[in-house]
Parts: C-alpha cells; structure tokens; sequence
C-alpha cells in the first residue's frame, strides 16, 4: 500500500523537538524528489543528484523550518507571528501562519523582492510593511518587534527553524541509503548549511532525543559540504559583513547571515568550502539546469549548481563521486531571469515562431517531413 506522506515533523518525530501533545501545523511538507541531474552529471564525471525544494507547498525549503516555527508558536499559544524576508520567508510564514489561524506580519526590504513572492505573502493575506533599507534591517527591526511586542519571530535565527530544515539531509540519507560524498548548496542567511550539518552529522551518530530514547545511526559517514554566496553578497567569503549587498539573486541578497557562526562550522567541520560566483555564473547555471536536466529553479537556488560548475573548469572538483546539490527555490518565484537568460544564448529564444494555421506550416516550423 502507498504512503501517502505527512510532512516533516509527522515523519521524523522521533528526531524533532515535538511531543504527543504538540499541535502539528503542517501542509504536507518535505518528501521533494531527488532527482538525477543526467546532463551535470555527464559533463563534470560525477553521479549529481538534485533535491528540488521548490517542490514544498510555497514553492521553497523554507516551508520545512516554516512547520516547526508556526507549531511551536501555537503550542506557545501565539496570535501572530512575524518575520524578515527577501521573499521565500514571507510566502511560507504567510501559508503556515493562516494555517494555523495566527497573523502574519512580514517586513520586506523596498524594492527588493520579486513580484512572485509578494504576490504569494499578499494571496495568504499577510500585513505586509516595506523597510527603506536592505534585509538585514529588515531582520533587526523584527527581533526588536518580537522582543517587544506579542508576536514570534519566524526567521532562521529561530532555532525550530532549523530543526525542521535539518530533516532534508534525513530525506537524501533515507532516498540514497548513505550520505552523499558532496553535498552542494546555495548560501544566504545560513540557515540551510546549518540545517543540513546538523541533520548529517545526527543522522551519523547515535542520536538521543528529547524522551531520552537513543536512536542507532542511519549513515555511515557525513558528506564534505560546499556552499557558494552570490559574489555581490559574500560576508562569509569575505570574513566580513557586507552593507549593500548587491545581486539578481535576491532569495541570497544578505549581507550579514543569521547563522553566520554555525554556517562557519558546517564548513570547517566537514572539511567544505564556502566561495562566491558572479550573477552571471549563476544565470547560466539556472539556464543549463532547466534547458538541460528539466529542474527550473530561480537564480538564488541555482548558485550551487555555479559553483560546481565553476569547480569543475578550475579542475577541482572532484570525480565519480556521488553529489546531491540542493535548488532551494522553484523558477516561477522569479521568471523574469529565466527568460533573460534564454535571450542571452538566442535573442529569439522567447519569442513564439508564427505560422500559418495549417499542420504543414507547423511540421515545417518543427523541421518535420
């Protein structure tokens, strides 16, 4: 009999901070395909696996902390919630935060979201408030909001944010039966290499949950992680943070991570890297992924799949081995780019072909005979 799959927290609880009693806000997230990256695979010599986050309910990973944020806030009895965002944030605060009939208030930087995530924070009816300045105001403005004020802060600085992130590397360990060799993902405020470190590292060792039960390691070993910044927005390749973080790539458009210290460790810890692509890089990267192995993703997701690209022509990336790159963020988010990159390789690559309303005329277009 199939299992029909009960989001993140149902599936894991054994390994998440959750009782019998705890009210489970969930909409079916996490169980996202991992996917066999056919063309990156063959081009760079390596067995590349791509876990499709877009494919959570709001469209990206966000939706998996988004799960044990809004249940521990409505276990704590909370009426509204608010959080910080470039955008994916917002979108799963708002979806979660009507689920579980609380409020949502999200503070966005002016100008700086794209028309796909407001459009989903404004459908889920959040109270949606612009900042004059960049996310990382954004952020301090709702910590001081939370601190002050009867709302929860839902962002990655909330540890339940990345108890439930953590549960993705359980997902890649569960599908391939091991830990990948690589593990390659996008950085922005950190959450996400965090979640995957620490969902590894646990899934490695014996692990004793909050009832005191001692859980037997699932994976023989933990993957070196790889983690790649957006060039115009690096604090951590840098080693400082970045005041006006600049790229097209607004899901990672931050200049001084949450998770900067434990970002850190992930990489040390495992023996990875953290380093920066251009938006340029990343754009191609976004264009090879959808034209090449069929997984749109938006500019922002595809900032691993950069990176090994990258590696890759530099000559040090590694060979046969096996590599799972998460895409955080489906392409509808932000499409525009999508079809500027088209355009980049043929200029007529996004306008139609017309024809005449005949099937000849239209065999004729496709090269048919």
């Amino acid at each position: 009999m199939a299992h029909l799959w009960q989001g993140v927290i149902n599936e894991y609880r054994d390994r998440l901070p959750v009782t019998d009693s705890t009210p489970v806000v969930t909409m079916g997230e996490g169980g996202t395909p991992l996917i066999k990256a056919h063309a990156l695979s063959e081009l760079t010599g390596n067995h590349v696996w791509v876990k499709f986050e877009g494919m959570n309910p709001t469209g990206s990973f966000k939706d998996r902390g988004m799960t044990m944020a809004i249940t521990r806030a409505k276990e704590e009895g909370a009426k509204a919630v608010v959080c910080a965002s470039t955008g994916n944030t917002s979108a799963s605060a708002a979806a979660y935060a009507k689920q579980a009939g609380m409020r949502c208030a999200v503070l966005v930087p002016e100008g700086k979201i794209s028309m796909g995530k407001m459009a989903q924070a404004v459908a889920h009816g959040a109270d949606i408030i612009q900042i004059d300045g960049n996310f990382d105001n954004c952020l301090e403005v709702a910590r001081k909001l939370s601190d002050s004020y009867p709302v929860f802060l839902v962002n990655s600085v909330n540890p339940y944010r990345i108890q439930g992130q953590k549960t993705a590397a359980f997902e890649v360990v569960d599908a391939l039966g091991d830990a990948p060799d690589y593990h390659i993902l996008p950085v922005g405020n950190a959450g996400n290499i965090t979640g995957y470190w620490k969902g590894y590292t646990e899934y490695a060792s014996t692990f004793t949950n909050d009832a005191g039960t001692d859980l037997p390691a699932v994976a023989t070993k933990t993957p070196v992680m790889w983690g790649f910044q957006a060039e115009g927005a690096a604090p951590l390749v840098a080693g400082h943070p970045i005041d006006q973080p600049e790229t097209i790539a607004t899901a990672i458009r931050i200049g001084n991570p949450a998770s900067w210290d434990t970002a850190i460790a992930a990489r040390d810890e495992s023996d990875g890297l953290i380093e920066s692509v251009t938006d340029e890089e990343i754009i191609e990267a976004q264009r090879f992924l959808s034209s090449r192995d069929g997984v749109f993703v938006e500019p922002g997701s595809a900032a691993g799949v950069a990176g090994l690209l990258k590696k890759f022509r530099a000559g040090a990336a590694p060979s046969e081995a096996t590599i799972v790159i998460t895409v955080t963020g489906h392409g509808l988010k932000d499409p525009q780019w999508a079809i500027k990159g088209a355009e980049a390789e043929d200029p007529t690559a996004a306008e139609p072909r017309r024809v005449d309303f005949d099937v000849v005329s239209v065999a004729a277009a496709l090269g048919l005979e």
